[in-house]
C-alpha cells in the first residue's frame, strides 16, 4: 500500500513558477513510476507527466518545455516544477503511483495509487 500527499499549490500569476511536491509512503517507492494529473472544473482530468527509473520522464504536450518532473527517492517524493504558468493551468493536480515496468503511464486508469489533490491557481 502506498500513500501520497501532494503539496505546494497555491495562487501565482500567470508567467510565474510553482513546485508541487508529492511525498510517498512505502519502503519500495524507488520502483513505483509516478505520474502527475490535473483536473480543472467542469473538464476530465487529464495527464500531465510521468517518471519512472530515476531519470526517464515523458511530457503532456501542453505543458513541454515549461514543466519538469523530478524525484528524490531517498526522501520518497516526487517534484513537479512549473514555470511559465497560464491561467489555462489552473486546476486540481494530483500525483498518483503504480509498480513500473519500465514504460511511460499516461492514462489514469494505469494507476493504483492517488493523493488527494493541491489547488493551483493561476490568474492573469
Amino acid at each position: 500500500q502506498v500513500q501520497l500527499v501532494e503539496s505546494g499549490g497555491g495562487l501565482v500569476q500567470a508567467g510565474d513558477s510553482l513546485r508541487l511536491s508529492c511525498a510517498a509512503s512505502g519502503r519500495t517507492f524507488s520502483s513505483y513510476a509516478v505520474g502527475w494529473f490535473r483536473q480543472a472544473p467542469g473538464k476530465e482530468r487529464e495527464f500531465v507527466a510521468s517518471i519512472w527509473t530515476n531519470t526517464r520522464t515523458y511530457y503532456a504536450d501542453s505543458v513541454k518545455g515549461r514543466f519538469t518532473i523530478s524525484r528524490v527517492n531517498a526522501k520518497n517524493t516526487v517534484y513537479l516544477l512549473m514555470s511559465s504558468l497560464k491561467p489555462e493551468d489552473t486546476a486540481v493536480y494530483y500525483c498518483a503511483a503504480r509498480v513500473s515496468y519500465g514504460r511511460p503511464y499516461a492514462k489514469s486508469e494505469e494507476y493504483s495509487y492517488w493523493g488527494q489533490g493541491t489547488q493551483v491557481t493561476v490568474s492573469s
